[in-house]
């Protein structure tokens, strides 16, 4: 068995991702509010720039757009993941012990 606190792609990454899907689709008024408006945000850039520099900054806009969502996923994963070895050994500590509830 591979080490759970690695981020690698196994059933932790697969409930990540599931869970993902359900953490942005916005479902209420706080969702929204802590929303990333990436596109929106660009596209007020965009209108402010030149033409002849346009295609130079969305394509930066797009690398820094997708350079921000791999460090959030990566270290999202990690947080999760480890707080969920944390918990896994906290209640395997507990049965080694014949700690009861």
């Amino acid at each position: 068995m591979n080490n759970l606190r690695e981020v690698n792609n196994d059933i932790l990454k697969d409930w990540l991702n599931f869970r993902e899907e359900d953490l942005c689709s916005l479902t209420c008024d706080e969702d929204r509010k802590h929303h990333i408006y990436f596109d929106e945000i660009s596209e007020r850039i965009l209108k402010r720039v030149p033409k002849k520099d346009r295609k130079y900054v969305e394509k930066q806009l797009s690398f820094l757009d997708e350079n921000f969502m791999n460090y959030i996923d990566y270290w999202n994963e990690k947080y999760y993941r480890n707080g969920f070895c944390d918990g896994v050994q906290l209640i395997m500590g507990c049965y080694d012990n014949n700690v009861s509830f």
